[in-house]
């Protein structure tokens, strides 16, 4: 599949994917590929110590706690690692430029430990080891669909299709199609994870924009109250510095006198000074 970038009709020719490698895909491109060298070099069993092995992570918890992030760095073959990396590199590198690069590496990550707890969830008694970053892969998937739903993907490089249509037919064939040994529990995880992510986006910006302005209300309401404060001892000692005009400071009370002394006190303490 090629996504259809409008922007590339000025740079001349037909052009696969997304362009250049954005700096996170290239890590994790990197990353994953070195993991899998290490995968079938190595004579130690890495997917059963760091896949998700559900019935492991429980019996033996909580020495299995870094499975939820290591098992989407594995991958079982060489087909399942090149399209996981290829749909990574087709369909984030658009999204981590949108996004910049941490926001979307969380985003990634989330979404693979979403699969992870779907998994562990619903699939507890699981024995063998589950591998692959699909579940960080449905995610991205899932914000591209949202993003860009009227762009066209190209299937097979032949048939022209909305993202809208194609990345959910894609979804449902993958499901059909496969086989008993796939993680379903972990691609539906990742994409709920991005769903949820970006439905509710909304809120954490919201959350704290009404924290921000109700401490604000709160100062404003105090400063108020401390210039009118300040505005009803002013009118007193406009009145008790009227009389002492009138007949001397050593003729006023001993009332107006200490009320002069902690008027001072107050006007001078920085929290009621009015702005």
């Amino acid at each position: 599949m090629r996504p259809y970038n409008p922007y590339h009709r000025n740079l001349g020719g037909y052009r696969i994917g997304p362009g250049s490698i954005s700096p996170v895909i290239k890590y994790l491109l990197i990353t994953n590929g070195i993991v899998y060298l290490l995968k079938m070099m190595s004579t130690i069993d890495l997917p059963g110590v760091f896949g998700l092995t559900p019935a492991k992570f429980y019996s033996e918890f909580p020495n299995y706690l870094f499975q939820p992030l290591t098992y989407m760095f594995l991958h079982a073959s060489f087909l399942h690692i090149f399209f996981n990396m290829f749909a990574l590199w087709m369909f984030g590198t658009e999204i981590e430029y949108h996004w910049k690069s941490r926001p979307f590496l969380k985003f990634y990550i989330l979404c693979g430990l979403g699969g992870a707890l779907l998994s562990l969830i619903f699939n507890p008694g699981l024995k063998y080891p589950i591998v692959g970053a699909s579940g960080a892969i449905y995610g991205v998937l899932v914000a591209y669909w949202f993003m860009f739903p009227d762009r066209t993907l190209y299937i097979f490089f032949m048939f022209p299709m909305k993202v809208r249509w194609a990345i959910p037919l894609f979804g449902v064939l993958n499901f059909l199609i496969s086989g008993p040994n796939v993680a379903h529990l972990a691609h539906l995880g990742g994409a709920l994870v991005a769903f949820a992510y970006i439905k509710i986006d909304w809120r954490w910006k919201i959350i704290p924009s009404w924290f921000k302005s109700k401490r604000l209300k709160k100062k404003e309401a105090k400063r108020e109250k401390n210039r009118q404060k300040a505005e009803e001892i002013m009118k007193r000692v406009d009145k008790i510095l009227d009389k002492i005009n009138e007949v001397g400071i050593e003729n006023i009370s001993k009332e107006d006198r200490k009320f002069l002394e902690d008027a001072s006190h107050i006007l001078s303490n920085k929290d009621n000074k009015t702005i």
